[in-house]
């Protein structure tokens, strides 16, 4: 059985003592190529990657992935725990627990160099088989899918599943908010002190999104380790009422009115923030990220056009409204706002806005962030001013 290294001594000390260890097989899979659109402002990787290429997108999931290895060997120095590790070939796991100077198994399955979701499924069935009961899988909500596919093709209903975020829009349950969470919970589980619970797994229609059109349905459940407070929660649609709209329109006015004419505005995603193009009589890309600087828009930019039109920091706004239900910030849906334009900005110049209702239904209360840099998380945590009515303002806390 092959365990991480550094557990053992602690595996020795623990026979002498007489005491029996709980031991665990975890699974590793890892989507190269998921949240590779992210920050080339492609809503998405699906059947896009050598544009995401040629934008100069750089693989985000290997990163993650190491955040998450790295994270579980340190969690699990404090348990009295054997992991068995498992993992997929090459890019999609061991190449990355190689890196990470970690022992592990590797199924035997042909990968090839541009992978698919055939062979994420293939995956799925060979680590199942080689005795992987919980599985972490490191990708987007397309991952998510396949890997349900699979675990309903072949029935495999005993398999629990944590998802590692490392995709562009990533709406559904079954995703822990960070990384470390990842980790966590798998602790959890090895001690057994996590059951079994049903988590949504969302499909956006990634082709209408990059048309600026938002399809999202219910794509079945996901079984995973019953921690609320590690995974992020399914979105859910803001209400389309009309108390809904005239909350966006009073936090528009109250936006607008605040404006400076020299400003420059990053405006997210999501229909509160296009409330405020609306009003300002300008065209918004709903699912993507635009910039209106000296009375002229700037639609569906990236980072890399971010970048080039913050010429003035001290003169810069973000304008963001959190995902629904989730409460997340940034990292779902708008990494285009990279770590880079955050820190050159400032939490500061963050102008949060939110409905009262939209605010209500946000597990917990509290704001999320995940942008992939953990100074970055950690600038932005403690408490956030928001928006929620003309010159109404609440401080939320961000974690």
């Amino acid at each position: 059985m092959n365990t991480y290294r550094k557990y053992y001594s602690r595996n020795d000390r623990s026979q002498r003592d007489g005491e029996r260890r709980m031991s665990l097989t975890v699974g590793l899979l890892v989507n190269p190529i998921a949240g590779m659109g992210g920050r080339v402002g492609l809503k998405g990787t699906d059947g896009v990657v050598e544009e995401a290429i040629r934008r100069g997108a750089k693989p985000v999931a290997p990163g993650r992935a190491r955040e998450f290895l790295n994270a579980l060997e340190s969690t699990l120095a404090y348990r009295d725990v054997d992991i068995r590790l498992v993992t997929c070939p090459r890019p999609m796991g061991a190449d990355v627990t190689r890196d990470c100077g970690l022992s592990s198994e590797v199924i035997d399955v042909d990968i090839p160099e541009k992978t698919s979701a055939d062979d994420t499924k293939r995956c799925v069935v060979a680590l199942y088989e080689a005795g992987v009961r919980l599985l972490v899988f490191v990708g987007g909500d397309g991952t998510a899918r396949d890997i349900l596919d699979a675990v309903q093709e072949n029935d495999l209903d005993d398999l629990m599943v944590i998802g590692v975020p490392s995709g562009v829009k990533m709406y559904s349950g079954i995703f822990v908010v960070n990384p470390s969470d990842a980790a966590e919970v798998v602790g959890l589980v090895a001690e057994g002190t996590a059951t079994a619970a049903e988590f949504e797994v969302m499909d956006a229609d990634e082709e209408a999104f990059r048309e600026d059109r938002f399809i999202i349905r219910l794509y079945g459940y996901l079984k995973g380790p019953a921690v609320p407070a590690r995974f992020q929660g399914a979105k859910q649609a803001s209400p389309e009422t009309v108390d809904e709209h005239e909350a966006q329109e009073a936090i528009a006015r109250y936006i607008i009115d605040s404006m400076e004419k020299d400003g420059t505005y990053i405006l997210g995603p999501g229909t509160t923030v296009k409330t405020v193009a609306d009003l300002l009589g300008i065209k918004k890309t709903t699912l993507g990220v635009d910039v209106y600087q000296a009375g002229k828009v700037y639609n569906d930019v990236n980072e890399e056009q971010l970048l080039r039109l913050v010429t003035n920091p001290e003169k810069t706004w973000i304008v963001v409204s959190p995902i629904g239900h989730q409460g997340m910030l940034f990292g779902r849906g708008n990494q285009q706002i990279s770590p880079r334009i955050i820190r050159l900005v400032g939490k500061d110049h963050i102008w949060v806005i939110c409905t009262p209702s939209k605010l209500a239904g946000i597990e917990d209360k509290t704001l999320k962030v995940d942008t992939g840099d953990s100074e970055v998380d950690e600038m932005l945590r403690g408490y956030i001013r928001v928006f929620t009515d003309y010159n109404e303002v609440r401080l939320v806390k961000v974690e």
